[in-house]
């Protein structure tokens, strides 16, 4: 589990593919590496991955072959830079949402715009996933944590600070640019809780945690 915070920007130092994905090696940089071990995770652009080599200023690790198909990994080469974060501790102070590691789809930057001393991203919306984006929601772009400010029918709009730009690849980031985006946790929680196994279980969920639609409407985390 993550917060969404960045810790640092690594560099992808190489990259090697073999018959099951590939395995990779990143450059941390300012990354506090004292504390790791093999079998950790570090959150690399978003992607929960397992350590499974390291040294004081890198780590390796291996990417599947479906992690390669559904993430941004396709198109990253040597130099790539990467926002890194390691697990969060139950002593982390929680800066910034549930972040699981786990991508969902794939976004891409449609528009940047200045606003002020901030900077306003227009980003696509995957249609299989629209429904649990909101407005004033969370978010995770490339590992960032962050606030959804508006919505298109088939695009979100982010207002990115100046720390943010900083600490992140955000400057990078170009008209075009695929980002690995993942949804809010709690919003696909929510949805099972609501589906059940099927129809019968779910009226009897509802039942008995007196949870259902009508409650969640009202109680906001619902909008019609």
């Amino acid at each position: 589990m993550f917060t969404g915070i960045i810790e640092a920007v690594g560099k992808i130092k190489a990259i090697n593919i073999n018959s099951q994905g590939a395995r990779i090696v990143i450059a941390t940089d300012s990354l506090d590496m004292s504390d790791v071990n093999l079998g950790d995770s570090i959150a690399t652009n978003g992607i929960c991955l397992t350590v499974v080599e390291y040294d004081s200023a890198s780590f390796s690790a291996d990417v599947s072959n479906e992690t390669l198909k559904r993430t941004g990994f396709a198109n990253y080469q040597v130099g790539s830079k990467v926002n890194l974060e390691k697990a969060m501790l139950a002593s982390t102070r929680f800066g910034g949402h549930m972040v699981s590691g786990h991508v969902d789809g794939i976004s891409q930057v449609l528009s940047i715009q200045n606003n002020g001393n901030s900077i306003e991203y227009w980003l696509s919306m995957p249609k299989e996933l629209a429904h649990y984006i909101a407005e004033k929601g969370s978010v995770t772009i490339d590992g960032t944590s962050l606030t959804v400010n508006a919505l298109r029918d088939d695009s979100f709009r982010l207002t990115i600070v100046p720390h943010t730009v900083k600490e992140t690849i955000f400057a990078q980031y170009q008209v075009g640019t695929k980002v690995n985006l993942e949804v809010d946790l709690i919003a696909r929680y929510l949805e099972r809780l609501l589906q059940g196994n099927s129809h019968n279980e779910n009226e009897q969920a509802q039942s008995k945690s007196g949870v259902d639609e009508a409650l969640l409407q009202q109680a906001g985390f619902i909008k019609r």
